[in-house]
């Protein structure tokens, strides 16, 4: 569900008092995501600048973002320009869903000078143009050539037009009369189609045009609710709708509705080439395995060369230059066998022939059953990092592509920005304290699950792994454990693993000092030798309340 003008009003309503505001760091934190670092009146802020395609927004934010390590022309252009610059103003264009933000700084002679930065909301034409003091286009996050849109050509050096306000439409917060034969998106400026449900079903329940408005404009909240997998929101309650809904104050919010969807699309923009990377070796090992199985089938049935080679032997006599087959007779029953022949040799060189084959597909079954084994354990070895990049975060996705880089699957990209060597520093391991004060820990890849259980854990903790699953380690830092404890530590172990969405999920837990590490075996790979097992049933609201 996308911003609508209104909402947008609400946010800009939010935000505006803390301006003027200077910009310290830009960081482009995805292919849509701009971040801007400000100092603001209050403190330090986070103003998040989304220009995707669904998840487009503007917003205060207090999560952490990761920032790639090369930035991009245009934001090298925003950095030139606006770093050290004071934000003076934000002003929303009308109720339409775009904003501009006045920026005034000092140019390369000290001058002072006012640039303007328009973010625009528009769904599939969200963008971040940059624009300057005369009017003209410095550069913008997506480019629009004239052969695109010969009526709005978004290209450095191109003059910027406004978006234009669509005529024939009325303040809603200003009008206190409405048509009840035309629906409130064509009357109003800033109503999306759900928000005229919402409003038009309050009015079918004796409720006035101008208290909803008032309700709208004195709101600081936003409700959340989900619809058939789809999640809505707008800042007052959803009346129209039957589904439980939540309320966060606008800001916090937005964070919730935005932050971990568009999660999935900023590892992706990061670290797009781990995905495919592992999808490629994935594709090809499945068809390798096949492939290799019947090769090993063929070879198991090596016992009727040397047979054929008995026979060949046993009829020297026979004269076979030429003839591509020929019928002998079994030692056993006097059947006729029919063997394969080459024009090109005798029968004493076909005889040899079939022993070659016989003694290549009888060494042949231990390498190729060598070489099934190991492509079995390299599909389930990809298929657990493809479970970890579906549950990882940013940070979590580049200890994968270390790991990568480490086993020798990947090469290492070289940075074109020259950093001091830092020392070699553990995975970050996430934590959680539980009411009773215990302290829980788990692993999210292979490099944290190892040097959780290999150089964290004490010998005493509690250590949890799901059965038939690929998944986190999880560690209690306690000894004597209650039911409770165990269930909470049992539900992190079957979330963070490949069995969250099945039920009765088998986990099996025991003490560090019963696990051995395997020898030659990948990061985060354990045997353990005595261990009890627990039934759990994944839960991920119980996880959500549990990290928060």
């Amino acid at each position: 569900m996308a911003l609508d003008g209104i909402l947008l009003h609400k946010i800009v309503s939010e935000i505006k008092d803390e301006f003027p505001a200077k910009i310290n760091k830009i960081y482009q934190v995805s292919n849509s995501e701009i971040l801007f670092q400000l100092k603001t009146q209050s403190g330090r802020k986070n103003l998040i600048i989304s220009c995707h395609t669904i998840y487009n927004r503007l917003n205060l934010t207090e999560r952490s973002y990761p920032t790639p390590e090369e930035p991009s022309s245009f934001v090298m252009l925003l950095r030139k320009h606006l770093e050290g610059a004071i934000i003076q103003s934000i002003v929303q264009g009308g109720l339409d869903r775009y904003v501009k933000l006045e920026c005034q700084t000092r140019n390369d002679i000290g001058d002072r000078v006012t640039l303007f930065l328009y973010v625009e909301l528009m769904g599939k034409y969200a963008n971040l143009i940059f624009v300057d003091s005369n009017g003209k286009i410095m550069d913008a996050l997506k480019r629009i050539p004239p052969f695109e849109n010969n009526r709005r050509t978004i290209q450095p050096g191109a003059m910027f037009k406004e978006t234009e306000i669509q005529d024939g439409k009325l303040n809603p917060f200003e009008s206190v009369t409405f048509n009840h034969e035309i629906t409130l998106t064509k009357q109003f400026h800033g109503f999306s189609p759900f928000l005229s449900k919402e409003v038009e079903y309050r009015l079918q329940q004796d409720e006035s045009f101008t208290s909803i408005m008032k309700e709208i404009e004195d709101s600081r909240l936003l409700y959340i609710a989900i619809i058939d997998n789809e999640t809505v929101f707008h800042c007052i309650p959803l009346k129209h709708i039957e589904q439980k809904q939540k309320s966060y104050p606008l800001l916090e919010g937005l964070d919730t509705v935005y932050f971990h969807k568009e999660e999935r699309d900023r590892i992706k923009d990061l670290s797009g080439d781990i995905y495919r990377f592992v999808n490629k070796e994935l594709k090809h090992l499945r068809q390798k395995l096949p492939k290799l199985q019947s090769s090993l089938e063929e070879s198991l049935d090596c016992e009727k060369w040397h047979t054929y080679g008995d026979l060949l032997y046993a009829n020297l006599h026979i004269r076979t230059k030429g003839e591509s087959k020929i019928e002998l007779p079994s030692f056993d029953d006097d059947l006729l066998i029919t063997i394969p022949l080459d024009p090109k040799l005798d029968i004493k060189g076909n005889a040899k022939k079939c022993f070659q084959k016989y003694n290549k597909a009888k060494k042949g079954q231990v390498y190729i059953q060598e070489q099934i084994d190991l492509c079995t354990k390299e599909i389930d070895y990809f298929e657990g990092i493809q479970e970890q990049l579906d549950i990882s975060s940013f940070d979590d996705a580049k200890e994968i592509n270390q790991e990568l880089v480490d086993l020798g699957y990947m090469k290492k990209k070289v940075s074109k920005i020259r950093k001091q060597k830092k020392k070699e520093t553990l995975p970050k391991i996430k934590k959680v304290t539980l009411d009773s004060g215990i302290q829980i820990s788990y692993g999210k890849n292979n490099l944290q699950n190892e040097a959780l259980t290999f150089k964290i854990a004490n010998k005493n903790d509690m250590w949890f792994h799901t059965k038939d699953f690929h998944g986190a380690h999880v560690v209690v830092h306690a000894t004597d454990l209650d039911e409770e404890t165990i269930r909470t530590a049992a539900m992190i172990a079957a979330y963070y693993s490949k069995g969250r969405e099945s039920s009765s999920v088998p986990v099996n837990y025991c003490q560090v000092r019963n696990l051995k590490k395997i020898p030659g075996a990948k990061p985060g790979m354990a045997s353990l030798s005595t261990y009890k097992t627990i039934y759990i049933d994944p839960e991920e609201e119980f996880i959500t309340k549990l990290e928060q």
